[in-house]
């Protein structure tokens, strides 16, 4: 007779019973033993309580089973052994999607290659769990805007689109859906044949219960019929955002010039993903190519300007991007450099591809001019700049093609969603995708907690208050030998420090003996000391080395963003920590590049507000699979 208990010595009757349970046992009487269980895994005395045989006999089965590789078996705390398929292990190191229709999120464990391409097309990323590329997890949302993106024919091929990543339908989530592209397609612009520009509604009721409440007196000419209105040309913009946010996106069919031509051809040989990005955009033609730092967003905006091949203008955030993108002109494609207009503080040309700030564009004196051209395609370098007051009026300028860059276009106000309102949906890989194809390399970044070392400064921040508080923090003096380790450390590393005020970048670089460069730096000078950074010498040990090349920086906000330092392989981010989740990703990109190690230190003074700045900036790469690592310096 058998103790339930399992724990009795074996009999001899118990020895013979073992011998015929290990003949026995089959791979399904142990599935019908786990189901008796109501558990995934089992020890041994489990199964031979449920089997009515003795604990030894049960062991010797599975043992067989083991042998045979039916079954697996694992010590755990808990039990001695656990024994369990073969094959559940295996399933579990596959791909798991997890529906939460009334959320309209999606979860998906180890994602394959083909579900987060199709999740692309109709969701948005919105976190990632896990630091090792098989073992990820990703969170996915369904919102409004990515369904009336989504790149489908009809609502029918959206939906056969999310049916083939879901395990089961959901008629709530799919209800929801078709009503968003229902929506999406409720409003059009196009251009009547005597050449103005006509909103045309889908019912009559659309026209008089959402478009004449939402649109104001200036936007509409005049009706032309109970479905349609004449637009006043001016307000095509302003028409589009008013209509989007009272959630009916517009269909922008009007039949727009493409201006003159451009004689230009593209010379780097595109990776997979950038033609997927450049053939995306070419059928919708609107949006925005969202990628890291690194993974070639500039070349594929040349590509799109080479297939669009017509008059061109880009906007920039700065006059060194400026400059910056006129050499990427000319070393990625055939044009002519006479053919590169640069229009901004410095010079002031038209030509067929047109170089211009964000800032000139939006001022009344040069809008008229811009007004004046008919782009075939316009190009918003920086694209999150575009919802900032003082550059928002350059997005009224129309184009047949609108293109946005951005490594993250998250800014603080919510209102990426304005972005793509404004200039096209996202378009781009994930930066998971990125990293394990090996196209971009990814930073190890490590946040360093520095205590006060200069008993006065520790006074001082205790007794203050505030922004007072903040900016004492930011400028621990013990900062200064805390860089100066790190960068003794990888001395064989071109560095950039990050501050953001400037009494300390001057201190940081003159303790460090590096130029400090910043908005109050001349601009010849600026463009000089870059280019002695990008400069590579041939021995950076040896006594041939070339004097004027330039291995550290301490740099302000205006290397946060667009600045190619393509040789920058470690970044100190000494202040500035209060700032944006998008300005910590743009100064931890400085190192994302296709090849070599990249080191991203992040300095907080312990104890201060600091340590939460950090904490939150990194948590936002941490999101996108990058590894972050904290340590305590020492007292």
């Amino acid at each position: 007779m058998t103790d339930d208990s399992g724990d009795s010595e074996p009999t001899a009757g118990d020895a013979d019973d073992s011998d015929d349970t290990a003949e026995e046992l089959s791979l399904d009487r142990f599935h019908e033993a786990l189901e008796a269980e109501e558990r995934p895994v089992a020890t041994a005395s489990e199964v031979a309580r449920r089997l009515g045989t003795s604990q030894a006999a049960a062991r010797d089965a599975l043992a067989a089973l083991v042998d045979r590789g039916d079954v697996d078996r694992l010590d755990v705390e808990s039990d001695p052994v656990v024994f369990y398929p073969t094959d559940w292990g295996r399933l579990a190191t596959r791909e798991r999607v997890v529906a939460f229709p009334d959320r309209r999120e999606i979860v998906v464990d180890r994602p394959t290659q083909f579900t987060r391409a199709r999740l692309s097309q109709f969701a948005h990323l919105v976190d990632t769990t896990g630091t090792e590329p098989d073992t990820r997890g990703y969170l996915y949302r369904i919102r409004q805007e990515d369904v009336w993106a989504a790149p489908f024919e009809d609502a029918d091929g959206l939906i056969a689109g999310l049916r083939s990543v879901l395990p089961r339908r959901f008629d709530h989530l799919e209800d929801w859906i078709r009503d968003q592209w229902r929506r999406a397609h409720r409003f059009r612009l196009y251009t009547h044949e005597d050449g103005y520009v006509v909103l045309q509604a889908a019912s009559e009721s659309l026209m008089g219960n959402v478009a004449d409440q939402h649109l104001d007196a200036d936007h509409l000419r005049a009706p032309i019929s109970e479905t349609e209105a004449w637009v006043n040309e001016d307000a095509v913009a302003a028409v589009k955002r008013a209509l989007y946010d009272a959630g009916y996106p517009v269909e922008d069919d009007r039949d727009l010039d493409v201006g003159d031509p451009v004689d230009i051809d593209l010379t780097t040989d595109l990776r997979d993903y950038q033609e997927t990005w450049v053939e995306t955009f070419l059928d919708a033609r609107s949006g925005v190519y969202v990628g890291p730092p690194g993974s070639g967003k500039t070349v594929a905006a040349i590509a799109t300007i080479a297939a669009v091949g017509g008059e061109t203008l880009i906007l920039v955030p700065s006059r060194e991007l400026a400059g910056q993108w006129r050499e990427e002109l000319l070393d990625h494609s055939t044009i002519d450099p006479a053919d590169i207009g640069l229009y901004h503080g410095g010079q002031k040309e038209i030509r067929p591809v047109t170089i211009a700030t964000y800032q000139i564009a939006g001022m009344d004196r040069h809008r008229a001019l811009f007004d004046s051209r008919k782009w075939g395609l316009i190009c918003f370098d920086e694209a999150h700049h575009i919802t900032a007051p003082i550059f928002s009026r350059s997005a009224e300028l129309q184009a047949k093609h609108r293109l946005g860059l951005s490594a993250t276009p998250v800014r603080e106000t919510g209102s990426e969603e304005e972005i793509y309102t404004l200039i096209g949906r996202p378009i781009g890989a994930d930066w998971d995708e990125l990293f394990e194809a090996g196209f971009v390399q990814e930073p190890e970044v490590e946040i360093r907690y520095v205590p006060w070392r200069d008993e006065m400064a520790r006074n001082e921040y205790a007794s203050a208050d505030g922004r007072e508080r903040r900016r004492l923090a930011a400028e621990n003096p013990a900062k200064i030998e805390e860089i100066r380790y790190l960068l003794a450390a990888h001395r064989d590393k071109k560095a950039l420090v990050f501050i953001e005020y400037l009494d300390q970048g001057e201190a940081i670089a003159d303790a460090l003996g590096v130029p400090f460069v910043s908005g109050e730096t001349p601009h010849y000078e600026r463009a000089e000391l870059f280019r002695r950074f990008r400069k590579e010498d041939e021995g950076r040990d040896g006594d041939d080395r070339d004097r004027d090349e330039v291995d550290a920086l301490v740099v302000s906000r205006v290397g946060d963003e667009g600045i190619d330092l393509p040789n920058a392989e470690l970044a100190v981010v000494a202040s500035g920590l209060g700032g944006s989740r998008r300005q910590g990703s743009q100064r931890a990109g400085r190192t994302m590049r296709p090849t070599g190690s990249a080191l991203v230190y992040v300095l907080a003074t312990r104890g201060s507000s600091e340590e939460e700045f950090a904490q939150r900036q990194m948590r936002h790469l941490a999101r996108k699979g990058i590894r972050v690592r904290e340590t305590n310096v020492a007292e």
